[in-house]
């Protein structure tokens, strides 16, 4: 069974949403034969990269954006975090750089390919929420991607090159055509779209639905008393 989910590496609810999902996962049967599969979302493709300690922190940026103070924009940051540590994560906003992420994310498309996208994608999720690194930045994204488990020749290379762009393109293009307006979203097995960081309980309620369906019991068709042959030997 394939889950594809789209998000973004600077969504807070993605990486909560990611947590939720992986204990739906835990709780699932069949967990074993689930494929996931990172799909490509910017929230901003218009961003700028900022380098560490430039530019206003997430606070005046939340603010600005919403059209808030910064005491509403720092509300909502302290409500998430809670939220984020209910999830067993630790949510740094004061550290948080401004971040173009096109590039992260054909990282992330790489690393698909070479069978490390989760710790990637963990990766960079760690690394904008909780240590404050620059992931819109090539050289910190080279690093982070190694440390994940990628080869940091190739990862220069695939950035440098641009090789992975238009697939990202493509699942950003494929997120309009699903009608995907915000982030998280997963979409199991092609048959349900979850909107948002659902409780880990909704999700796996979703795993199992789209499983059974896919998977039907089959139906009796007649009486089940006629003569059979078992392991323990025949009906007489």
């Amino acid at each position: 069974m394939l889950v594809e989910i789209w998000s973004d590496v600077v969504c807070p609810w993605c990486y909560i949403g990611k947590r939720r999902f992986e204990e739906a996962l835990g709780r699932f049967a069949h967990a074993d034969q689930v494929e996931v599969e990172w799909r490509a979302f910017e929230l901003d493709p218009g961003a700028r990269s900022a380098a560490t300690g430039e530019g206003p922190d997430y606070a005046d940026r939340l603010a600005r954006k919403y059209g808030t103070s910064r005491a509403g924009a720092q509300q909502m940051l302290d409500s998430m975090t809670e939220a984020a540590a209910a999830e067993g994560l630790d949510f740094r906003f004061d550290r948080a750089v401004a971040a173009n992420t096109f590039a992260a994310h054909q990282v992330i498309h790489l690393a698909a390919e070479r069978g490390v996208q989760d710790q990637v994608k963990e990766r960079l999720l760690r690394a904008y929420f909780t240590e404050g690194e620059p992931v819109g930045d090539r050289d910190t994204l080279v690093r982070l991607a190694a440390e994940a488990g990628l080869d940091s020749d190739e990862v220069a290379e695939a950035l440098d090159s641009g090789r992975h762009a238009d697939a990202v393109r493509a699942e950003e293009d494929e997120a309009r055509a699903l009608g995907i307006s915000g982030v998280p979203f997963f979409v199991v097995d092609r048959r349900y779209g979850v909107s948002g960081a659902q409780p880990a309980e909704q999700l796996l309620q979703v795993l199992e639905r789209a499983w059974e369906e896919s998977r039907p019991a089959l139906q009796m068709a007649g009486p089940t008393d006629g003569g059979a042959c078992g392991p323990d030997g025949c009906a007489l």
